[in-house]
């Protein structure tokens, strides 16, 4: 795969047990789920899979059951990168890439400390991406522990690095995606906007999708947006009016809320994380909360014809 499909990639959630223990039965539902509402691909062993919660070895698990599971048409994008040394870094990518991903993904922040400056990034990306050969690449703009967003030239130095093919971005700002996607004008680097709020703007600038929490919620949304904005600009402006406010939720308890939702849907999956104090965080008046965004999103669907 020398480039990323178009389209949504919901950042895909790890389902545990009561006991937190991984759920590893539940994937296959949750998948399926995605799969069957228009999603391009899935993005598995990111942030919201609560990566920094769990081992190695239970990243690798949960990877190697989504790449059992998954369909032939499933681009499946993975990170699973949580260490800060090269060494380490490298050795969990190889064995990541070898189970057989679509791409692998950086986190921006683990290569270099919030004080330390877009030199020292790259160096350390460079020598990580030039041990791992010649499979798309991505990097993540993820917000914990820090956020480190990569600059317009840094994106344009990257490329010149590996294959880099696929940045989730989470600048939230239309003017600044703006500038990094004409920093990589005439590469293989795509842009997926992680924010909800501004995806039809980013879509009319030029970027390939979406891919944040909200695709937890109801991914047909946004995957419809993708595919009509062009076509049908007023469908598009309805549901971006939805997917915009809907997506306070993400200012709830995330990804408690998500699994809450994912229940509603059908899905056997408990909602308690790792990540967070799951019952204090998510008490009786929250869950009313996205119930009623359940209902609202069956109502919008219908509306929508989805």
């Amino acid at each position: 795969m020398l480039s990323i499909p178009n389209g949504v990639y919901p950042t895909m959630v790890t389902p545990f047990k009561d006991d937190l223990q991984v759920d590893l039965p539940a994937l296959e539902p949750l998948l399926r789920w995605y799969e069957a509402r228009g999603v391009a691909g899935v993005f598995a062993i990111c942030q919201s899979s609560e990566i920094f919660y769990m081992s190695f070895a239970e990243r690798l698990q949960i990877l190697r059951e989504i790449l059992r599971l998954r369909k032939a048409e499933t681009v499946v994008i993975a990170s699973g990168h949580t260490a800060y040394d090269p060494a380490t870094q490298i050795k969990e990518a190889q064995a990541f890439i070898a189970e057989g991903i679509d791409a692998y993904v950086f986190i921006s922040n683990r290569f270099a400390a919030a004080g330390e400056g877009e030199d020292a990034f790259l160096r350390r990306v460079e020598t990580v991406a030039r041990a791992l050969g010649d499979i798309p690449l991505g990097v993540y703009e993820c917000p914990y522990p820090y956020k480190r967003l990569v600059a317009p030239q840094t994106l344009r130095r990257l490329t010149g690095i590996g294959n880099f093919a696929f940045l989730k971005d989470t600048c939230c700002s239309a003017a600044g995606m703006q500038a990094k996607m004409e920093a990589v004008t005439g590469t293989n680097l795509k842009l997926f906007n992680a924010n909800a709020a501004t995806l039809l703007e980013s879509l009319r600038l030029g970027a390939a999708g979406y891919s944040g929490v909200m695709a937890n919620f109801h991914p047909e949304i946004y995957a419809k947006l993708c595919a009509c904005w062009q076509s049908d600009p007023a469908l598009a402006e309805r549901l971006q009016a939805f997917a915009g406010f809907a997506s306070l939720a993400e200012c709830q308890a995330y990804p408690t809320n998500a699994k809450y939702h994912l229940a509603l849907e059908g899905i056997p999956l408990g909602w308690r994380c790792r990540a967070q104090d799951s019952e204090a965080l998510f008490p009786r008046n929250r869950q009313l909360e996205i119930e009623q965004l359940w209902q609202l999103t069956q109502e919008r669907k219908a509306a929508f014809a989805l």
